[in-house]
């Protein structure tokens, strides 16, 4: 450790992420020749090569894929230590921009608003995400966290807390045979929605896994869901409903929100409930994230207000659907919030 620069595995850190010397340069904002003496020296003190570099590409050695795992966790762990006392000297402040899918529901706002009392020198933003590109708006910088649908299995973003499980309501148009049933059990789809296909988020911006969760093709019993038009938007969704082009999912307090005369809900059977969950980009991880995240942790169980299964426009029954908080698990789910 005599002697060992921080910049030198900020730069190995970032390689190992670009495989490239170029924009590993410009990430860090010095020279492509700096990269590689920053990556000299390391290997100088580690003792042997961590990276291998040829004419046609840039990977890891063993060694130096053993190494950044080692380095990783460790390396946020002292970044984070570093923040959380300058904060601690300081206070939270700034601005924390927090993205959301669909509604920004009870449990959100209730930790907006624990988090803007608790540090009221930082602002928090709130900013609707796509239906169809839940982690985008994280990935481009654009978003500090994100509260959207589960599941979340990409490695390079954290789950925080997960909240708002709810069971799934399929949103149909009102002249659509369905709008006067009660129940309706997922293995009914198949023959159910022979003639309105499922709606589902579009391909471009989402994973498979994410989309099969939101509008699965597949019953629980291996049949097959016809596959409707895939839409971008919520509101996307909801028109074709109306115009009675297909079926959607939703989550009960999107169903509950999103109230119109031209549309019904009705309760799935069979389906895993759907659930929000709270994520961020585990290298852009701050002070401001890790708060917030406790306020939304921490927060009372939302009691939200849900339509009755044979939901006309008019229907007043209410239920009580209370929030569950699983910091760990990541659920598959369907429906969206």
């Amino acid at each position: 450790m005599n002697g060992l620069e921080i910049r030198e595995l900020e730069c190995f850190l970032v390689l190992a992420e670009e495989l490239h010397f170029g924009r590993t340069g410009e990430r860090l904002r010095v020279s492509q020749s700096r990269v590689s003496q920053l990556l000299r020296s390391l290997e100088r003190r580690i003792g042997a090569q961590l990276v291998e570099r040829t004419s046609r590409r840039v990977c890891l050695t063993p060694l130096g894929g053993h190494f950044l795992a080692g380095l990783r966790p460790a390396y946020d762990t002292l970044r984070n230590t570093v923040e959380d006392a300058r904060t601690a000297a300081r206070g939270i402040e700034g601005v924390l921009r927090i993205g959301f899918q669909g509604v920004a529901e009870g449990r959100t706002m209730a930790a907006v608003d624990s988090f803007q009392d608790e540090h009221p020198r930082c602002a928090v933003t709130l900013t609707e995400l796509p239906l169809a590109e839940p982690f985008g708006a994280l990935r481009r910088g654009e978003v500090d966290a994100a509260v959207v649908l589960l599941p979340m299995r990409e490695p390079d973003l954290a789950l925080g807390p997960v909240f708002s499980r709810q069971q799934q309501m399929l949103a149909v148009s009102v002249r659509h045979p369905l709008a006067g049933r009660d129940l309706l059990s997922v293995e009914e789809l198949p023959e159910e929605l022979a003639d309105c296909p499922l709606v589902g988020p579009a391909e471009e911006a989402a994973p498979e896994y994410w989309r099969a969760a939101q509008a699965p093709t597949v019953t629980p019993g291996g049949r097959l869901i016809p596959r409707g038009p895939a839409v971008t938007t919520l509101q996307e969704g909801l028109a074709l409903i109306a115009a009675n082009r297909g079926a959607m999912l939703l989550c009960r307090p999107s169903a509950s929100y999103h109230r119109r005369r031209d549309v019904a809900y009705l309760p799935v059977t069979g389906l895993p409930d759907s659930a929000l969950g709270l994520v961020w980009r585990r290298d852009a991880e701050t002070a401001r994230v890790r708060a917030f995240s406790r306020a939304i942790g921490t927060g009372a169980p939302d009691a939200t207000n849900t339509p009755d299964a044979t939901n006309t426009p008019d229907a007043t029954d209410t239920l009580d659907a209370t929030d569950t908080l699983d910091a760990v698990a990541t659920p598959t789910n369907g429906g969206r919030c």
